[in-house]
């Protein structure tokens, strides 16, 4: 929840290009979004390119030790050139467990142990699965739109709720509104500028 805090605070510091202060504290405004971001970045660079990358593994977790562990817990992952991923697991005994992790997480990739690696073949995009990995690139920034949309709500309810408080006037609720709106806008924008980056990363072959 964000505070009724009044007292001034900078700008958060992914907009210090902006000399702007705010009394309301928008802290957790900032925690939410940024997290939000860090999301919606993660999921897109699950979108396979045609290139292999060491985030194409992010959502796979291997059963191990009585537990489920992120790939990256349990092995060394390597990119030695384009089209190959190399998966080394720390604990030799886990390389069936590790290949099939990745065999089974959909990602449409093919693991296959080689010795004490595992090696995964990225094999280059056909220009119809390029434009289909756009088109799910712009369904998840859509989700990611919808999910910044939803904290500016929420943001926008508890700066509204000051009123009538002691202390608080009309005006400096409408000045912290304003500066919710220049703050969603900047969000919104690197949201936008993932997008640009990613898909010209799908289309480039």
């Amino acid at each position: 929840m964000w505070h009724s805090i009044r007292h001034n605070i900078p700008i958060w510091p992914a907009f210090d290009t902006m000399v702007l202060y705010m009394s309301f504290n928008f802290s957790s405004f900032h925690q939410e979004t940024s997290k939000a971001l860090e999301h919606i970045s993660q999921d897109i660079g699950q979108l396979r390119t045609g290139k292999a990358n060491v985030q194409l593994l992010d959502s796979v977790k291997v059963e191990a030790y009585g537990s489920w562990l992120k790939i990256n817990e349990v092995a060394n992952i390597s990119v030695p050139d384009a089209n190959m991923i190399l998966v080394s697991p720390w604990d030799k005994s886990l390389l069936g467990a590790v290949e099939k992790a990745i065999n089974s997480a959909a990602l449409n990739l093919n693991a296959v142990v080689d010795s004490q690696v595992i090696r995964i073949v990225v094999p280059s995009l056909t220009e119809e699965r390029r434009k289909e990995m756009v088109k799910m690139l712009h369904q998840k920034i859509e989700g990611g739109r919808v999910m910044l949309r939803s904290i500016r709500t929420d943001a926008k309810k508890e700066v509204d709720g000051q009123k009538g408080q002691p202390g608080i006037s009309e005006d400096m609720i409408e000045d912290d509104l304003s500066q919710l709106e220049v703050l969603v806008k900047g969000y919104m924008d690197k949201l936008d500028d993932l997008a640009v980056r990613k898909e010209k990363e799908l289309l480039t072959i």
